[in-house]
């Protein structure tokens, strides 16, 4: 195991030991989050009733069905907690830029839905400026080459994600993802604005005013609390 795989692993036992008996959960998508799943399997195993969990993706989903954790479906009731991981996680302010594993929009249907929001990460995730790497948007495929022109006329650079077998990779909600190499992004709530302006755009991998708590793993081997 690699030391941001052990980073990995004492953040999400700490996540995990947060749940308590009866909570409704949003389960997040990514390796991380994907131990927490796993470390919340082994703790129903020894007497945890987890009430249920929303998967933000289908290979998350496929996982918790796996390893017996009860599923459960958006509705009325507010989550009692989710539980995700980041891309990047802005130093001060708590934005998070999400999705490069192509699950932003049921992530952010599930951190929206949720009373509160808990972040788990390795500290290489945390930046001082969101744009460190590309940033996911979401877009339908119908109008697709004017979409991606107007988001090269916002001075972006963006590249249409390709799967494993060359053709257009499909979020699980069947759309396309372009991948925006934006550099330092000095405002990212007018980017949104900007972005969510643009005909065809679903969603974006920005997630701003979410007032999330975050778990950070070092790699003195600490787990690092960060309220915002």
């Amino acid at each position: 195991m690699t030391g941001q795989d052990q980073q990995k692993r004492r953040v999400a036992e700490a996540a995990a030991a947060l749940v308590e008996s009866g909570m409704l959960l949003g389960l997040g998508s990514g390796s991380t989050a994907e131990m927490v799943v796993e470390m919340l399997a082994a703790r129903q195993a020894a007497g945890l009733r987890i009430a249920g969990g929303v998967p933000t993706s289908e290979r998350t989903a496929a996982l918790a069905r796996r390893l017996g954790l009860p599923l459960a479906e958006l509705d009325e009731r507010p989550l009692d907690l989710a539980i995700d991981g980041a891309d990047e996680v802005e130093q001060g302010s708590f934005a998070l830029l999400k999705g490069r594993g192509g699950a932003l929009l049921r992530e952010k249907v599930v951190a929206t839905a949720s009373r509160r929001l808990l972040i788990v990460v390795d500290e290489g995730k945390l930046v001082p400026c969101l744009g460190r790497g590309v940033l996911p948007v979401e877009l339908v495929e119908f109008g697709r080459r004017a979409t991606l022109a107007r988001l090269a006329a916002l001075g972006l650079t963006p590249t249409l994600r390709q799967g494993a077998d060359g053709t257009p990779f499909r979020s699980d909600g069947g759309h396309l993802i372009a991948d925006c190499a934006t550099g330092p992004i000095a405002d990212a709530m007018a980017l949104d604005r900007a972005l969510h302006a643009i005909p065809g755009v679903v969603e974006t991998g920005l997630f701003l005013g979410l007032a999330p708590q975050v778990l950070v793993g070092t790699a003195d081997g600490q787990v690092l609390t960060l309220d915002s």
